[in-house]
């Protein structure tokens, strides 16, 4: 008789012990039974979203105790694990609204990084045309240089054949010329 009484105590205690946190499906409302099945009477009613503590499983029902402390029997079908939507529901808004104003924020940046780099574009197509446009002018100015020191050459050439051709007159008409005659001194 008495280990009769003590499994009769620690029988709710060892229920209370294995007890797990769920809710009652979120799209359901349902009846609670006082047995694990529909034939047994109904005892109380469970708001969709409520949550549960799982004390017991038969057959494919759910001993389940309310938040209010009534005690009963749900087909496990609806029951599920965790918290309930209605639980969750404000914390998923809000960390929607902190992910909408994440994204909000990263779409500003990215706009000011696109707008960015359309500007960096720009400069370095204009840097590139001006890097072509001196590039030109390097090339003309080259040429120029190469063109002057051909024509210097030649004109130094030229000068040259000048002055020896004027020399080389000088030398031939200079014989022609007449001389100067001395003037006789007859003191010696």
């Amino acid at each position: 008789m008495k280990k009769v009484l003590l499994l009769a105590l620690l029988g709710p205690i060892s229920a209370m012990a294995s007890a797990e946190s769920a809710h009652v499906a979120d799209d359901a409302y349902v009846f609670m039974n006082s047995g694990p099945s529909d034939q047994y009477r109904i005892n109380g009613r469970v708001n969709s979203g409520e949550s549960v503590v799982i004390l017991d499983r038969k057959n494919d029902y759910i001993q389940i105790k309310t938040e209010s402390g009534r005690v009963g029997w749900l087909p496990d079908s609806l029951v599920d694990a965790g918290p309930s939507n209605l639980i969750r529901m404000p914390k998923l808004e809000s960390d929607l609204a902190e992910a909408s104003k994440l994204i909000e924020a990263q779409r500003q940046e990215i706009e000011t990084l696109q707008i960015s780099a359309q500007n960096r574009l720009q400069e370095s197509e204009q840097s590139q045309a001006r890097v072509s446009e001196l590039e030109k002018e390097i090339s003309t100015l080259k040429s120029q240089i190469a063109n002057m020191d051909q024509s210097n050459l030649i004109r130094w050439l030229t000068h040259g054949g000048l002055v020896a051709l004027g020399g080389v007159l000088l030398g031939l008409l200079i014989p022609y010329l007449p001389k100067r005659r001395k003037p006789r001194n007859d003191w010696f």
